[in-house]
């Protein structure tokens, strides 16, 4: 178990705080967590702003195959896939690769990349519907800090159920009171977020012996 950066090449975005402060209010955050419409493809004030496919995530797949020493024929599963962007580029940089995601959100299923039809499940973390030990690898990305602290817990012993030692999961953190003031200017779906000790109690009583990261907003 241990902290590691697999998202290290991922191009960091310019975020308005000010403004996204200034917006929210209890509408536009209950909107938000509908996971949507709204919150995919709508303003920025409500989410992502258009969450649209560029390639970024090639070179974080890259990684992941490299770390996780994935080979044609293993299966990893993304807990929180949204459009399946990187379950795409997972199976592009490893053909062979045996890649699937699971997301609570109709809409984003609905709108997923064309090579990824198939390949996505509705679900949702804290009851992933797969065997124990069925995949070399499970990953999720900014998903399980949505949950309370409770659920969060649920999900992490189910990601460690179905691929011991070969999870990874990156949640919403931050290391000062400053940038905790801004993360809570900024956050809209987030139940449960703590500084990084915090987090590394609830994998501890979670059993988890997967790896981590954090983002910082």
């Amino acid at each position: 178990m241990a902290e590691v950066d697999l998202l290290a090449k991922l191009p960091k975005g310019k975020r308005k705080i000010t403004q996204r402060a200034e917006a929210k209010n209890p509408e536009v955050i209950a909107k938000s967590r509908e996971y949507g419409e709204l919150y995919f493809d709508g303003p920025r004030t409500y989410g992502y702003g258009g969450y649209r496919y560029d390639g970024r995530w090639i070179p974080v797949a890259e990684d992941m195959v490299k770390h996780f020493q994935l080979k044609a024929g293993h299966r990893v599963l993304d807990v929180g896939c949204a459009k399946g962007f990187l379950v795409k580029d997972l199976m592009s940089v490893c053909p062979g690769l045996e890649v699937f995601g699971l997301d609570l959100s109709e809409y984003a299923l609905m709108h997923c990349e064309p090579e990824v039809i198939g390949r996505l499940h509705w679900g949702n973390a804290m009851k992933l519907p797969f065997p124990d030990k069925s995949f070399q690898a499970v990953i999720s990305l900014n998903t399980i800090h949505n949950l309370e602290r409770a659920d969060a817990l649920t999900a992490i012993r189910e990601i460690e159920r179905l691929a011991p030692g070969k999870g990874f999961i990156q949640v919403d953190s931050y290391r000062t009171p400053e940038e905790k003031a801004v993360f809570e200017d900024w956050v809209l779906t987030a139940k449960f977020h703590d500084y990084p000790e915090g987090w590394v109690r609830l994998f501890q009583e979670a059993g988890y012996t997967g790896d981590w990261y954090w983002t910082i907003v």
